[in-house]
């Protein structure tokens, strides 16, 4: 999955459904360049933004200022092996610290099913991964570094008073620079994954999201077919049992990504196919379980684009957002070709993360990059929002901060950092202004 694209001109999302023309596209190196490009775009009346890999929905890191692209900022730093904590330049991205923790002894605890974002996205935006009784990625931050919108370096620790405000920051305080992550020993997984029937799942959803480490499912709109994963760690000692090559080739390569391309190319050209595809779909990819180092099992290669919006829901709400969505198809207001996705998480504590306060269940709805999202997602939002739905803040939703304030309890005191960190707005852009108010 390639990172989006920036030249001195244009700058564009790895969806490609955000494009805009900054004024000039920076590359820093490390902090005290961060610090002096925030001070020349203060001088020239500039906005700033920082990107990473680009891999929101969302123009969160959109602007038509000064984008500065962390992807030399992407050192390990230091790392403490008794205490299992790791520093690191906040634009390494995920694809190259998860290695680099393994080589120590460490991995962290959750990831996502991606990984080429940087760790200043990935913690930003709120990306969560999935485990009933685990947490979101920035859960694992204790400490983080971030230039401000007057140039100052701000050390950011679990006792400092911008802690709960700075781990899913959105981009809004400043640039992250870097940021210290609790990890745990590394560990392996073992991966079950085997296709199921919707109602059969949706009557153990207890057991998956409590009795399982990491548990998953993926739903074919228009049937009742579900693929079911469940990933557990394993005793210490157990070997690792990866898929075999031409296993992983067929699987997450030929079928998944060469195949299921295709596929939506026809599908697209021929919307009335689509519930029959599904069908297919949700039974052609078979059961298979194998152990492997727990960052190979958590990700997969993603290479067929698409556009998702995705909310997280009260767990005990999910029956219901799903029986919802199943009325919505069963309707026919649209055709939908790709899979929604349900995961889980924990509650936590920073401020604006959607797990704030809450254990939740996240329902992702996609649609292919060629095929126009907004009557489903719109549908879908109205689904969500019906039950207390927070946007994941890096992909699509219409939300404003009338309402989104309602869904945080420590949504004015984040507005109140956001106050001291960058009175002048110098990090603000037309994403923010909507959900933040200005």
């Amino acid at each position: 999955m390639s990172a989006s694209t920036a030249t001195a001109n244009t700058w564009s999302n790895w969806a490609g459904n955000v494009v805009t023309r900054p004024a000039a596209v920076e590359h820093p190196t490390s902090t005290a360049e961060v610090q002096a490009l925030v001070t020349r775009a203060a001088a020239d009346g500039l906005t700033v933004k920082a990107v990473g890999a680009g891999h929101s929905f969302t123009p969160i890191a959109a602007t038509d200022g000064v984008c500065v692209r962390l992807d030399r900022m992407n050192r390990v730093l230091d790392h403490d092996t008794a205490t299992g904590r790791v520093c690191v330049q906040a634009g390494i991205s995920l694809h190259e610290l998860n290695p680099r923790l393994r080589e120590l002894g460490l991995a962290l605890p959750n990831l996502g099913d991606v990984d080429p974002q940087s760790v200043a996205g990935a913690v930003s935006t709120g990306t969560h991964g999935t485990g009933g009784r685990l947490q979101g990625i920035a859960a694992a931050v204790v400490g983080a570094q971030l230039v401000t919108g007057s140039g100052d370096v701000v050390e950011v620790d679990e006792h400092h008073p911008w802690f709960g405000a700075v781990r899913v920051g959105l981009g809004a305080l400043g640039v992250l620079t870097e940021v210290t992550l609790q990890c745990v020993p590394a560990f392996l997984l073992r991966a079950r994954e085997e296709p199921a029937l919707l109602g059969d799942v949706l009557g153990r959803l207890d057991e998956l999201a409590n009795d399982h480490d990491h548990a998953e499912f993926y739903w074919f709109p228009h049937t009742d077919r579900a693929l079911l994963k469940r990933n557990d760690r394993v005793p210490e000692g157990t070997d690792r049992q990866p898929l075999g090559r031409l296993r992983h080739w067929w699987d997450d390569e030929l079928l998944s990504n060469v195949v299921y391309e295709r596929v939506q190319r026809l599908t697209t050209r021929r919307p009335t196919l689509i519930p029959r595809v599904n069908a297919i779909s949700g039974r052609l990819l078979g059961a298979r379980t194998y152990t492997s180092d727990s960052y190979d099992v958590f990700v997969s290669p993603r290479r067929v684009r698409f556009r998702e919006s995705e909310f997280a829901v009260p767990r005990e709400a999910l029956t219901s957002v799903v029986t919802e969505l199943q009325d919505w198809f069963a309707a026919r207001h649209e055709l939908v070709s790709f899979p929604i996705e349900v995961r889980f998480t924990a509650a936590d504590d920073a401020w604006l993360s959607t797990g704030h306060e809450r254990d939740n269940a996240y329902v992702a709805v996609h649609q292919y990059h060629r095929v126009d999202p907004t009557t489903y997602f719109a549908a879908a939002q109205d689904i969500f929002t019906a039950h207390e739905g927070r946007p994941h803040w890096g992909k699509m939703h219409t939300l404003d901060a009338a309402h989104l304030s309602g869904l945080y309890s420590r949504f004015e005191d984040f507005l109140a950092v956001r106050d001291e960190a960058d009175p002048q707005r110098r990090f603000t852009n037309p994403y923010l202004d909507r959900v933040l108010g200005r």
